[in-house]
């Protein structure tokens, strides 16, 4: 099953149990799915599940943002709020790779690369993001990846 299968068949078991939170999420969630077809114009086919990964981790970002931003505020309710989306849409994701992993995708993207210039650091960025496959967000990466070139 599919991540877009999923969301579909835990929406419905959410409607049925009456989680009105967990509707309101996976509905902006195939809402966002929906959008992107419709973008891509890959309506009838679908996106891919490491498409839908991306647009999910976006989503994911965004709410953290907001959840910070409304804590800041002193609005802890709608923080909250935002920090519960965050637990279902991560539901959807794969598992965060560990520090350790990411580290090894790192030397192995600058041995295939055999750069540790600043002028590199796009190029690695790029390759571990293929090898990653969705364990770890791009920020993460980046910074690992700049760390990582300044301490060559």
């Amino acid at each position: 099953m599919n991540i877009k299968q999923r969301i579909d068949a835990d929406l419905k078991t959410a409607m049925l149990n009456g989680d009105k939170t967990l509707v309101t999420t996976l509905r902006t969630l195939k809402s966002v799915i929906l959008y992107a077809e419709v973008a891509a114009g890959s309506r009838e086919h679908g996106l891919s599940d490491e498409d839908i990964v991306s647009l999910l981790q976006k989503e994911a970002k965004k709410r953290q943002e907001s959840a910070d931003l409304f804590s800041q505020g002193g609005n802890q309710e709608k923080s909250d709020a935002e920090l519960s989306e965050i637990r279902v849409i991560n539901n959807y994701l794969p598992a965060q790779i560990d520090d350790a992993e990411l580290q090894a995708l790192i030397s192995a993207a600058i041995d295939e690369i055999q750069d540790t210039s600043p002028q590199a650091m796009g190029k690695i960025i790029s390759k571990v993001k293929e090898n990653v496959n969705g364990g770890a967000d791009g920020g993460r990466i980046a910074l690992a990846v700049k760390e990582r070139l300044a301490n060559s």
